[in-house]
């Protein structure tokens, strides 16, 4: 009996030995490095997971997350300046080294294997992509001086063209394998126009048709598609920090500007003076505009609303109603405006408020 004991208590010491580890494990260490808050977001298809970690103070940093299916991971830094995204696989340890100062030239190891290709393939391309990060910074030194960064623009451009032409050539070449899959990710998704990407994505082997990234950029060119100019808008119902419900389809006979903004910015009113304007000089009889906030405080936001000239429609992300709203209007970047006509049509998409302001004053009169 006490050998039978024995036998067990082998065995699953044994089990508990050969377990896979199924955590996700990132860890580096980071040159350059000046403030020591990181943030992590985890991600799959339908969910997402926050972790923030403090990283030493000669840049290493360990960061174990045991729960959730995720694929991929985005790191941010310095104050979320600096962006870096990685490919997970369960149980493989992911290792980041480098000059944070370019995170697009960071040695990124282990997970998938598309981080290792894409780390070889931006390396092979560092003149481009240090030149890129130059002129980056110079646009942001520059942003007072138009002549000045209207040539650093230029600039960017070519380089960034020539990056786009390398990332086809790999493509065509490597129609087999995932990493090409990343390069029309990071390249080649226009928030208005799938064309290129959707050329590319018809080269893929059909082995990885059921990849993840695969499905994403089927999706994303579907949602992009969605939201055309001249497309219908799509429906939606929101309610809005007041609590009055909002729905597309019951607008009757008037216009709709649907602005999508990354906050409630200033304490008492948007400051974006072109909204302003707009929500002056149309009334709500020939005009809906519907605010959208990624603020989620709805008590503090009627606080501010209170004291503003201005009866503000505004939604905000309480229950997720703004991150659904913009997976619905394929929202990638924000400010984002859509101006939907009277027969709920989107008839403008643009992401500057001077644009829309000047063209609602030719459809309504100043």
């Amino acid at each position: 009996m006490q050998k039978y004991i024995l036998f067990i208590w082998t065995v699953l010491l044994g089990l508990v030995a050969c377990s896979k580890d199924e955590s996700y494990q990132i860890e580096g260490k980071l040159t350059q490095l000046q403030d020591p808050t990181l943030y992590v977001v985890f991600e799959n298809e339908s969910a997402k997971a926050i972790d923030t970690i403090t990283c030493e103070t000669d840049g290493t940093f360990k960061l174990r997350h045991k729960t959730g299916d995720f694929n991929t991971a985005t790191l941010f830094f310095e104050n979320r300046t600096r962006v870096v995204n990685v490919f997970l696989e369960k149980g493989k340890k992911i290792k980041i080294t480098g000059d944070i100062t370019n995170p697009k030239l960071l040695t990124i190891e282990g997970g998938s294997s598309i981080n290792s290709q894409l780390t070889d393939l931006r390396k092979a391309s560092a003149n481009l992509w240090k030149e890129q990060a130059k002129l980056l910074h110079q646009i942001d030194q520059k942003a007072k001086n138009p002549i000045e960064e209207a040539d650093l623009i230029a600039k960017l451009t070519n380089i960034n063209h020539q990056l786009a032409e390398e990332a086809v050539a790999y493509i065509k070449k490597h129609t087999d394998k995932a990493v090409s899959l990343a390069l029309i990710q990071y390249f080649f998704t226009n928030p208005d126009d799938t064309r290129e990407a959707d050329e590319l994505l018809a080269l893929i082997s059909p082995e990885l048709r059921t990849h993840f990234l695969y499905k994403e950029l089927e999706e994303y060119s579907a949602r992009t598609k969605r939201t055309n100019i001249g497309e219908e808008a799509p429906d939606f119902k929101v309610k809005n920090v007041h609590g009055q419900e909002f729905k597309l389809d019951t607008v009757k006979h008037k216009y709709t500007l649907l602005a999508f903004v990354p906050s409630w910015e200033g304490k008492t009113k948007l400051t974006d003076p072109y909204m302003v304007q707009i929500a002056q000089k149309h009334p709500e009889k020939e005009l809906n505009l519907l605010v959208v906030t990624m603020d989620n405080n709805c008590n503090q936001i009627r606080n501010y609303l209170q004291s503003d000239s201005i009866a503000w429609n505004l939604v905000a992300d309480s229950a997720g109603q703004a991150t659904a709203l913009m997976d619905l209007y394929n929202v990638s970047e924000l400010p984002l405006c859509y101006l939907i006509d009277k027969d709920k049509k989107i008839l403008l998409k643009s992401e500057n408020s001077l644009e829309v302001n000047d063209v609602l004053d030719e459809l309504l009169g100043e």
